[in-house]
């Protein structure tokens, strides 16, 4: 069976079809990337019969179109937004849609003697020999009377070779381009794996862009919901814009969305911006139970998981259900909640986070316990937190994740989540894991592993100081000013056989310490700026830091997770040391998890 078709369009009747809704164009109400010149360098290969390139489309079955009428088929455009949203521009005089949402035009002109194509300026408008505007002269009465105009402001021009250059021009509304059309029964995976084949520049499209193509079949209200979802990640990063879609989306502003997003116009928290890839995977497992982008544009065509035939009375069904879990992902209170729980669990800035996927689940999770109404918040709060920190510990939403996040909503579904998370962690989390395991995943030099990041996270959960500081907690310098510091100095570690930056960068020689203190230390041995920690405790004079305290002192390296014996620690001891602190880590995270 043929998988796909490929046609020829003229310009005019391309734009005609997006204009009538039989092609879908999601992207046009998105900020048109393309400057002026690529438009006018498109205009130009259409003067000159050069080729532009195919557009592809994808079948789109029960779209609503305007008027409220249900199409047979739908072509959602999937390649070459650009493309028609430029056409739009230079040939029907249609605006565009700029980076502040506003509504603006991108005007080309054309100079009929030079046959050159230019972005308008002051200048060309002025000059008559040039066509300020294109699509005037596209949408003009009479070709004729638009010749005989230019003629007469220009006199000394060659008439024939002026007729023949405007006849050209106008040649570019027949001009074809070409159509390939992918059959509505290909499924996402394989639409995708054949896009990047025939494009040209290899760009993968993911499955979430099919996604937000599909939502946005769905007449006004699919628009608006993929609005809703673009929009709210658009703020999550760049709250001033709210000002700029109020004012110049009129369509989104006078639906109830935007209310629902208008608080992040206040936002300034950092720790979770959701991509439309995340805010689709999320939906789907909320309003669906689905790990894949996917699954959602089979839903939302009314394809029955089961029998997998189309059923379009599932289609209303399935965008109600979408749009539920969408206000509910969007919710402030919702939202900032679940930040809050994430923070309570040590993790408090982005970059502790390598994983947005676990992020995601998590997120997912949370809405999915608020639907149980016997459930405590404080257990709901206990749940989610060990959820997220098993997730890292595991890497649990890494490799085929999408299949683990379905059959993992499932059983929570089933067994309850307290009891399945209970036997993940008699599963993942044995004693062995503690013992061996993460000892042996702390043996990298990785700082952005999330082993060691638990690990710091850990730390901010207790409270505990940096090193060899005596009030300077681990939260605060992740906040402000704080230094990774080798406990066992670079300097002195290269110049006793250990060169190999994979020794003396290893995770478990690292300590978050006050700047100051590191400046100190500098590259002195532990055993000399130990010393100076007890001659300071000794005498009370300030040498490194401010702990005067013995026991203070103690309890500050057992914050660390740094063994009592580092004032003995010398080269030869090194390698015993690492296998030694890597254990302590291991105890400090075994002890904070549980917890949690």
């Amino acid at each position: 069976m043929a998988k796909y078709s490929v046609t020829q369009s003229a310009v005019t009747q391309l734009l005609a079809d997006v204009h009538a809704d039989k092609i879908a164009i999601p992207e046009l109400q998105r900020p048109f990337v393309w400057d002026s010149v690529k438009v006018r360098d498109l205009m130009d290969s259409l003067y000159k019969g050069y080729p532009v390139g195919y557009l592809i489309t994808w079948h789109s079955i029960g779209a609503a179109l305007k008027g409220g009428q249900v199409a047979g088929f739908q072509q959602i455009l999937i390649d070459g937004q650009q493309r028609i949203t430029a056409l739009r521009a230079a040939v029907a005089g249609l605006p565009v849609v700029n980076k502040k949402y506003a509504k603006i035009r991108i005007v080309i002109a054309f100079n009929p003697v030079t046959e050159e194509f230019a972005t308008v300026t002051p200048v060309i408008r002025k000059d008559p020999a040039w066509i300020p505007d294109i699509s005037e002269l596209f949408n003009a009465a009479s070709t004729f009377g638009f010749i005989k105009h230019y003629l007469l402001a220009n006199p000394e021009v060659d008439e024939a070779a002026v007729e023949g250059s405007i006849s050209r021009l106008m040649g570019i509304k027949n001009a074809q381009i070409g159509i390939i059309s992918l059959a509505d029964d290909l499924d996402v995976e394989t639409v995708s794996e054949i896009f990047i084949r025939i494009n040209s520049k290899g760009v993968p499209l993911s499955n979430a862009d099919f996604a937000m193509s599909k939502i946005a079949t769905y007449g006004d209200r699919g628009r608006n919901i993929r609005k809703l979802i673009d929009y709210f990640c658009h703020l999550a990063v760049a709250p001033h814009v709210y000002d700029d879609i109020k004012e110049n989306d009129h369509e989104f502003a006078g639906s109830p969305f935007l209310q629902s997003i208008a608080w992040l116009r206040h936002d300034s928290e950092d720790l979770y911006d959701p991509t439309y890839g995340d805010v689709i995977r999320v939906a789907g497992l909320v309003g669906f139970t689905r790990g894949k982008a996917a699954s959602i544009v089979s839903e939302l065509s009314g394809r029955d998981p089961d029998t997998r035939k189309v059923d379009e009375a599932r289609i209303p069904i399935a965008y109600d259900r979408l749009e539920a879990a969408l206000l509910q992902i969007v919710s402030k209170y919702h939202f900032e909640n679940f930040l809050m729980i994430i923070k309570s669990a040590g993790f408090i800035r982005p970059g502790m986070i390598g994983s947005k996927n676990a992020l995601n689940f998590t997120y997912a999770l949370y809405l999915r316990l608020r639907e149980d109404k016997a459930m405590s918040e404080g257990e709901r709060k206990r749940i989610v937190r060990r959820w997220f920190v098993m997730s890292m510990l595991t890497s649990r939403h890494s490799g085929s994740f999408e299949t683990t996040w379905e059959q993992d909503m499932r059983r929570i579904a089933t067994a309850g989540a307290a009891a399945y998370l209970k036997q993940i962690e008699e599963s993942e989390l044995s004693d062995a894991f503690w013992s061996v395991r993460l000892p042996s995943n702390l043996e990298t030099t990785s700082t952005v592993s999330p082993y060691f990041q638990t690990f710091l996270a850990s730390q901010v959960a207790s409270g505990a100081r940096g090193f060899l500081s005596k009030s300077i907690t681990v939260a605060a310098m992740h906040q402000h000013s704080g230094d990774i510091h080798h406990i066992v100095p670079k300097d002195y570690l290269q110049k006793n056989g250990f060169a190999d930056r994979a020794d003396y960068n290893q995770v478990a020689n690292y300590a978050l310490t006050e700047t100051s203190i590191n400046i100190s230390i500098s590259n002195k041995p532990p055993m000399v700026y130990m010393a100076e920690i007890d001659q300071q405790l000794e005498d009370g004079t300030l040498q490194l830091g401010e702990i005067t305290s013995r026991d203070d002192l103690e309890k500050n390296l057992t914050e660390n997770a740094i063994p009592a014996t580092i004032a003995e620690l010398v080269a030869g001891s090194y390698p015993e040391f690492l296998r030694h602190r890597r254990h302590l880590m291991a105890e400090t995270i075994h002890h904070y998890y549980d917890t949690l």
